[in-house]
């Protein structure tokens, strides 16, 4: 990945210094612009007209790279792209988190997506062919043309009234299979059009079915397509169901090996493993591990529209460094061609040049320090675009286009505001939506939440014991003894302090039964590595305090 512009980077470090940063992301207002038009997405249309658009179009960027940004591209959703082999549940998922069918939508063992299905909401639920969407202005389709009428026959839209596709977008993709005969059936590149849906999406799900782990040609080389968009990348391990608790942990050590010779990085992937639709689990002995899994994975989701403005900036950043680069690369081929070889024996001295251009890109580099290795382009790729170029035809560089580019951020007077995006979902709850048991988390200090007996009762039989034979004064126990018996926990004294602030509710120093107990609890869920609260939650309040005032004692006459 290359360096942002250094003004974007001063940028994000000032925001991370703010403590509610995480909060207040969605929206920006700038002082002294454009009355009436002063949202973030506005502000960063007119960054990237008039500070990256130049410099793109002066080195024919669009050309060599990417096509220009439209208002639909800004103004568009956060999207969300399912890739996997054919029967892996991409398309099961997908109907799972919108809660309906989708006009299209076709489920089987057999291969049944043969299409790239863009699901979106909207009022009027319908179906669009693939020309009828790239020719819609008011959406983000239209360079698909490119890919020409074979891919658009096999581009379809679907148009459903949801609540999560108000914020969302999901795209399915055709099954991916083996063998010659696969790859020979497509009438369009389908590695190209994954890659130009990889581009523009927020989070890529990559599926797996663990009864069949097999990674095809075509697959791995999709796979090496995404890999490119690492950082959006969330592999998932789907169907774990369908096998018992010791396949489930040999199948995800089988998936991050296979992983491991495809995907090479330094840290391993992590992979979702749980059964992602709403049919009963057909072996649900690690039922609480696919849920937490789902919802880590969900949440990860949901939190898309409320991080899509800095993934917006962080892509016009690495936009206009790799503008920066190509616009270095196309004035010093330009320079080498001499005045001369422009008349006589062009051909031959742009030819050399290509065919050397591996030593091209490290001259640039060794003269421009500023530069990063990671915004240059692939250098086979770049041979080829250039081969019939016209090398005296580019433009010398322009300081000016180059210095605007690299001050990305000048200017900025940010003022940033809460503004959240209501994501609406009954298979995505809310972090901490409490309405219902299942919502809930099941274990640690919010166990037991709705149950009508105390959950400490659960457990107080061997506490009990252990009070029982311990020295009490008054029937309580005195500090020594209970200090004794924490320190076997070996848990850190400040932490064995907040167990005993928590569970000492009249606060005299000393436990009785129902506070004994307590705190055994509390170092209970402590050592199962759950996080201790700030002040009791009302349902570990023992039960004969629950009406009763916390009379806390000076600390002079504590015991």
């Amino acid at each position: 990945m290359g360096v942002l512009p250094h003004c974007y980077v001063r940028c994000c470090k000032a925001l991370n210094k703010n403590p509610n940063f995480t909060k207040i992301i969605h929206r920006s207002f700038y002082k002294n612009f454009a009355k009436g038009d002063d949202t973030f997405i506005s502000r960063l249309k007119h960054v990237y007209n008039t500070k990256v658009l130049p410099l793109e179009k002066q080195y024919l960027f669009h050309e060599f790279h990417l096509p220009p940004l439209t208002d639909q591209d800004f103004d568009a959703k956060p999207m969300v792209l399912f890739v996997g082999q054919y029967s892996t549940g991409k398309t099961s998922m997908i109907r799972y988190l919108i809660e309906k069918d989708y006009p299209g939508i076709r489920i089987g063992p057999e291969p049944t997506t043969d299409k790239f299905m863009v699901i979106m909401g909207g009022d009027n639920e319908q179906s669009i062919p693939g020309n009828a969407l790239v020719a819609d202005p008011s959406k983000n389709f239209s360079d698909l043309s490119r890919f020409g009428n074979k891919f658009l026959k096999k581009l379809s839209c679907g148009i459903v009234n949801t609540p999560l596709l108000k914020s969302i977008t999901f795209v399915d993709t055709p099954g991916i299979l083996s063998g010659e005969k696969q790859r020979a059936q497509r009438e369009y590149n389908f590695n190209e059009t994954l890659n130009w849906f990889a581009e523009r999406s927020d989070m890529i799900v990559l599926t797996f079915d663990a009864n069949k782990l097999d990674i095809s040609d075509e697959l791995k080389a999709a796979i090496d397509v995404l890999k490119n968009h690492d950082s959006k990348l969330r592999i998932i391990l789907n169907k774990a169901d369908t096998i018992d608790a010791r396949s489930v942990l040999r199948v995800h050590g089988a998936l991050m090996w296979a992983l491991g010779k495809t995907i090479h990085c330094p840290e391993v992937p992590r992979v979702y493993i749980g059964s992602f639709w709403d049919q009963p689990y057909k072996n649900d002995v690690n039922r609480i591990i696919f849920n937490e899994e789902e919802n880590d994975l969900f949440q990860d989701m949901k939190s898309l529209p409320h991080n899509s403005f800095i993934s917006k900036l962080d892509h016009i950043g690495k936009r206009a460094n790799t503008a920066i680069v190509h616009a270095y690369i196309m004035s010093e081929l330009k320079s080498r061609v001499p005045l001369l070889s422009r008349i006589i024996n062009k051909s031959n001295c742009q030819n050399e040049l290509i065919n050397n251009l591996e030593n091209v890109f490290a001259e640039i580099q060794d003269k421009n320090k500023n530069l990063s290795v990671g915004d240059f382009p692939d250098v086979e790729n770049m041979k080829v675009l250039l081969k019939g170029r016209d090398f005296s035809s580019f433009n010398t560089l322009d300081k000016k286009l180059i210095n605007r580019a690299t001050n990305l951020m000048d200017g900025f007077n940010i003022e940033m505001t809460m503004n959240e995006v209501e994501v609406q979902s009954n298979v995505i709850p809310s972090i901490n939506d409490s309405s219902t048991p299942f919502n809930l988390k099941t274990k640690g200090i919010d166990e037991g939440k709705f149950d009508q007996r105390w959950i400490v009762d659960y457990y107080r039989e061997p506490f009990d014991n252990i009070f029982n034979n311990l020295e009490k004064n008054d029937g309580k126990v005195v500090r020594t003894a209970a200090k004794e018996e924490f320190l076997k926990s070996k848990l850190p004294n400040s932490v064995l302090s907040k167990i005993w602030k928590l569970a000492d509710q009249d606060g005299d120093g000393l436990l009785d039964s129902d506070e004994f107990a307590l705190a055994m609890y509390l170092i209970k869920i402590k050592l199962e590595d759950s996080e201790l609260p700030d002040s009791l939650p009302e349902h570990l309040i023992p039960p004969s305090n629950r009406n009763k005032p916390i009379n806390i004692l000076p600390k002079d006459l504590r015991s």
